[in-house]
């Protein structure tokens, strides 16, 4: 059940002047990136301000990008809760929509133990039949997936990958080390691509891919086909970038990126707000220095 091997976009919601999702900006986003080397397309994520989003919002917009991508590359919807029962609610009207696999954040917040995160996505996993990725971010949740509980889950039939964005790449071994083949490995840190490639990874789950589509993808791709240095020269040419990327809270400064190419991915919905103008600064002499605008 193996999902994609490559770049997954983890791509930005447009929205409007008055709020409302731009679906016209969405559709110009995912061609974009579709027709430069993105190997799936993760909506409705943290990049997509899922959090903000009603569900009859979050649901309409992962049916439109499931009937845009048009089976071009899967579709992965984000899903999950910090209550199970909304994210089960959440999971099932997904697979509904049309979504190949699901993206599914540890509860946050309220959070809970190793056991409870076993229940959590046992329960998840068996309410859809579709593939499911678990998605470790302790930074932003409070919560990290422990390797032995990644063992425990890979029994479940549908618990295919883990999107591993805890930063500790002694935890991205160990889980390679305890579940081999039995689980597929995506990075969730865009500084991290190459060396969770070179633990067996299968590609990485972007930010940097909004802005960079053909480039995350060959990054993966030429590591895997043996061509390691140009790998790595990608990666590292991507340093500066990515880390101006995240110089204030994703997605503030990937949809700030985009404004700058031309892609019109909109404003944001509060808390968050514009960038600081120091910062804003840093991120365009980043884009400029990698190429993306004069």
């Amino acid at each position: 059940m193996s999902l994609f091997t490559g770049s997954g976009v983890a791509i930005v919601t447009p929205f409007s002047e008055d709020g409302s999702v731009n679906f016209d900006a969405f559709e110009k986003l995912i061609n974009y990136q579709i027709d430069n080397g993105t190997d799936a397309v993760i909506v409705c994520g943290t990049t997509g301000e899922a959090s903000t989003l009603t569900d009859d919002e979050q649901i309409e917009t992962i049916k439109f990008c499931v009937d845009k991508v048009n089976k071009r590359v899967p579709v992965i919807a984000g899903a999950g809760s910090n209550h199970t029962e909304h994210g089960i609610k959440l999971c099932k009207e997904s697979m509904k929509a049309g979504a190949d696999a699901l993206l599914i954040v540890t509860p946050y917040y309220n959070k809970t133990t190793q056991k409870g995160l076993f229940t959590y996505y046992k329960n998840m996993a068996g309410s859809v039949d579709i593939p499911v990725i678990l998605y470790s971010v302790k930074g932003r949740t409070g919560l990290n997936i422990a390797p032995e509980t990644v063992k425990k889950l890979c029994d479940i039939d549908n618990i295919v990958a883990i999107k591993e964005a805890s930063g500790d790449i002694s935890q991205v071994a160990r889980i390679a080390e305890l579940c081999g083949d039995r689980i597929d490995i995506y990075s969730g840190n865009d500084d991290q691509i190459l060396p969770i490639l070179s633990l067996g990874g299968k590609g990485v789950i972007s930010v940097l891919a909004n802005v960079a589509p053909q480039n995350t993808h060959d990054m993966v791709y030429k590591f895997l086909n043996g061509d390691i240095e140009a790998s790595r020269k990608l990666q590292l040419d991507a340093i500066e970038l990515i880390s101006a990327l995240f110089c204030e809270v994703n997605p503030i400064p990937v949809k700030a990126a985009l404004n700058m190419m031309g892609l019109n991915a909109g404003g944001y919905r509060e808390p968050l707000v514009e960038m600081e103008e120091k910062n804003y600064d840093r991120l365009k002499a980043a884009m400029k220095n990698y190429g993306l605008i004069d």
